[in-house]
């Protein structure tokens, strides 16, 4: 999930801001294909590729030689890849967000520093968020960052039960929703005029 999600690095963020800060993204712009559903894409094959490579075949492997407490259930394994695959498409969201800030910034370095720190410490990476008392852990469960580690991990071990799960998915599906629509309205904001160095 740690590589999937790209909690602490990875993924496009890097990559878009350096083609912002290049000027290559004029030619994502007069592609035909829209920036962030670009992406979104190349994220998503990226994710995929990290659950097979660094998800399912480790737990298949040690299953060998340990015995692991895994769901028997197929029902709840559905439920784990669908809120897998709506954290990821929330991480992808907010990362694009921070991401598109080269537009306006020299260097994202400190921006891209201060989306690992809040991932790592909102998500339930450390520490399961339920560990956080009174009103601020009801706050850091309603942060979009819940939805991208936390909730696909309370789904997996049970958690959620019947209408639990539906909710879990809406709440990860209405950070998804939001995110994603601030990112278009973002990108629009940034793609409006790019003046590109030398050209």
């Amino acid at each position: 999930m740690l590589a999937a999600a790209a909690l602490i690095g990875g993924g496009f963020q890097e990559e878009l801001q350096e083609r912002i800060r290049t000027g290559d993204v004029a030619v994502d712009l007069y592609r035909p294909a829209d920036l962030q559903l670009w992406w979104l894409a190349a994220d998503l094959g990226r994710a995929a590729f990290h659950l097979l490579g660094r998800g399912i075949v480790p737990v298949a492997f040690g299953a060998f030689f340990f015995e692991l407490a895994l769901p028997v259930s197929p029902l709840v394994w559905a439920a784990f890849l669908v809120s897998v695959t709506l954290g990821i498409v929330t991480g992808f969201a907010l990362r694009f967000l921070f991401a598109l800030s080269a537009f306006w910034l020299l260097d994202g370095n400190g921006l891209n520093m201060l989306s690992t720190l809040l991932s790592m410490f909102f998500s339930g990476m450390l520490l399961p968020l339920t560990v956080f008392p009174g009103a601020f852990g009801e706050v850091v469960r309603l942060l979009p960052w819940a939805a991208t580690m936390q909730v696909p991990a309370d789904v997996l071990l049970g958690e959620y039960e019947g209408a639990g799960v539906l909710a879990a998915f809406g709440f990860q599906a209405v950070w998804a929703v939001v995110l994603l629509a601030a990112g278009r309205a973002l990108q629009s904001l940034a793609t409006r005029k790019v003046v590109v160095q030398g050209g």
